[in-house]
């Protein structure tokens, strides 16, 4: 195989799966790891996709962009659905759950209005519209929601002092995190250094923290860490995520689930 059609091959793995590892790469192409390094080093230099540990991500959006909420919503839809259809099953009746805003979280609430006698906290504004509206059948009741308040952001989360100040009275049994992105060195980050400390906030409110994440999240890595991977108890991701990165998660989380 020529180096050229090898390299069109190896991009085009990176965008079709968002993030592939070194070893999966020179599995399918049958060459060493070594060819495969290098390959990734060409192309990233070319700026056609991003070079992580282990392997490739495609291109990363700059490390303080924020993308809107209708903007995300769009993306990896099949995917934010199936982690949310997971994540659902760790919510029992009567549970008070804090959601973060993003758009996986908000694909979760949607499962939770199958769930009754809910308590939810957020700080997401879109999330508490879903949760306000009635019904459909068998949904249960609009949940108790908690809005938490605060200066609202591109994507719709109410974050800042006003937003800190009110999770911090707050006890509840499960947190659901979005996040812009995922890294073994990183940590849970995001673009925007208030939301980061509101999500904090969000998390120390909770007995146990879930991140609900899609498979094009790592390797990403935005402006500030929320914290490191260790500090969360779960990540529900989807299939699509690589080998390599799920032998990470497994050595810093707890708990990782693969949505089918």
């Amino acid at each position: 195989m020529l180096v050229a059609e090898r390299r069109a091959r190896v991009l085009e793995s990176v965008l079709t799966q968002g993030a592939v590892s070194v070893t999966q790469l020179a599995s399918d192409l049958q060459v060493s790891a070594m060819t495969i390094r290098r390959d990734l080093e060409a192309l990233a230099r070319d700026g056609l996709l991003d070079k992580v540990h282990g392997g490739a991500t495609a291109r990363r959006s700059p490390s303080a962009e924020e993308v809107g909420f209708e903007a995300k919503a769009s993306r990896e839809q099949a995917e934010k659905e199936a982690i949310a259809a997971v994540a659902a099953d760790l919510v029992e009746p009567g549970m008070s759950v804090g959601l973060s805003a993003g758009t996986t979280t908000w694909a979760l609430a949607r499962q939770l209005r199958r769930v009754p006698r809910l308590t939810v906290v957020t700080n997401s504004l879109p999330i508490a519209d879903l949760l306000h509206t009635p019904p459909l059948p068998g949904e249960c009741e609009p949940a108790g929601v908690v809005l938490t308040g605060g200066v609202r952001t591109a994507s719709d989360a109410l974050v800042g002092p006003v937003a800190v100040a009110a999770l911090a009275q707050l006890h509840c049994d499960l947190v659901f995190l979005g996040v812009h992105g995922m890294d073994p060195d990183a940590g849970l980050t995001t673009p925007n250094l208030l939301e980061a400390e509101t999500d904090r906030a969000l998390i120390t409110s909770g007995r146990s923290a879930v991140v609900v994440a899609d498979h094009t999240k790592w390797g990403t890595i935005g402006l500030i860490t929320i914290v490191p991977l260790e500090q969360v108890d779960h990540v529900v991701t989807d299939r699509g995520m690589t080998g390599e990165a799920l032998r990470v998660l497994r050595e810093r989380v707890p708990e990782v689930h693969v949505a089918p």
